[in-house]
């Protein structure tokens, strides 16, 4: 991008600030400015003489990266991780099918993530905008995260715009809408989350072709989220859970975040650590991957002071170990409950293991 056009996406970034667009703008590829398009990727490039060369897509378009990264950047997830596999083989083939001539028609793309916090649902559609960027079915590498704040007003008719700005960021790229079953509200009929289904519902179909929308949230209330809505339910073409993670899946996280931050744990620090998550996971608000991130943030701070405090000659060593007393100094070994919630920070940017 160059600097003209930098200008004019930071023109863009404050114009929707201005308009009062409230939600996230997040890179789904991350040496992509905002809004930025990558090369498209010349399908019938890859058909000759009536055949056509799969592999040669898979390279050009570099959507086995982002495959690849989904591997690399979550724990478990298997069955999930296949079913990304799975609606990108159909993007591909899809794309391939036009070129050789047969009818086709443009799959649906609205989606349903269902799980706990913490599961990697932001990561898992950050990478899927990469795969539709990547693959000409969305002109934008990003993704739009709001939640039921960012599109429902507080008086008679403020929400139609809030949404509809919320879309119109959007075009070309991934709406994600957390929590989306706050947008329903049947216990309050002055409530004006109605309203914001149904601008979201016309703009699923009338920009079907440069919108994909994900919503999430946990699991029950999304199903009856789309059993008092059955108009959303049937437009979302893809519903994938995302199971907990095992105590030995989120050792996993902590070993992969601290590998990250070049950090080590002594072998009592590991000890302690799988004992933290044993009593994490029964106190209230736990976040999977986002705790572990808040633990791990908590444990270096506690490191920190306990280095600064020693007033001795570090070595290299010393930087890198996390110790046993850097983690049970936690809240979370504490028998008073009022204290339980000492690891929960605030949420932030969502990272790649969210």
């Amino acid at each position: 991008m160059d600097p003209e056009e930098r200008e004019q996406a930071r023109k863009d970034k404050e114009a929707g600030a201005e308009e009062g667009f409230a939600g996230r703008v997040i890179a789904a590829d991350d040496d992509a400015e905002e809004g930025s398009a990558l090369e498209d990727v010349d399908f019938s490039d890859a058909v000759t003489n009536g055949k056509a060369d799969v592999g040669s897509i898979v390279e050009e378009s570099g959507i086995q990266e982002v495959l690849d990264s989904l591997e690399e950047d979550l724990v478990g997830l298997s069955a999930v991780k296949q079913r990304i596999r799975e609606i990108a083989a159909l993007l591909v083939i899809d794309k391939l099918r036009g070129e050789m001539g047969l009818d086709t028609e443009p799959p649906t793309l609205h989606m349903s993530f269902t799980g706990s916090p913490g599961t990697g649902k932001t990561t898992v559609a950050l990478r899927m905008a990469g795969i539709l960027h990547r693959l000409g079915y969305i002109e934008k590498g990003q993704l739009i995260a709001v939640t039921r704040d960012d599109l429902v007003g507080e008086y008679v008719g403020h929400t139609a715009p809030k949404t509809k700005e919320a879309v119109k960021k959007a075009l070309g790229g991934v709406l994600f809408i957390d929590e989306a079953y706050y947008l329903h509200r049947p216990e309050n009929e002055r409530d004006y989350g109605q309203e914001a289904i149904e601008v979201l519902l016309s703009a699923m179909e009338t920009h079907r072709g440069e919108l994909v929308v994900v919503m999430a949230g946990y699991k029950e209330p999304m199903n009856d989220f789309f059993l008092a809505n059955p108009g959303m339910g049937s437009r979302i073409a893809h519903h994938i859970d995302f199971p907990d993670y095992t105590p030995d899946e989120l050792m996993q996280i902590v070993d992969l975040m601290m590998s990250r931050q070049t950090y080590e744990l002594s072998d009592e620090a590991r000890d302690a650590f799988k004992e933290y998550i044993e009593r994490r996971v029964e106190q209230p608000r736990f976040a999977h991957g986002r705790s572990i991130r808040n633990a791990i943030d908590r444990a270096r701070l506690r490191q920190a002071v306990r280095l600064y405090d020693s007033g001795k000659e570090l070595t290299k060593e010393d930087l890198v170990t996390i110790e046993a007393d850097d983690i049970r100094k936690s809240s979370v070994f504490s028998d008073t409950e009022e204290d339980a919630p000492d690891e929960e920070g605030s949420d932030g940017e969502p990272d790649r293991d969210d």
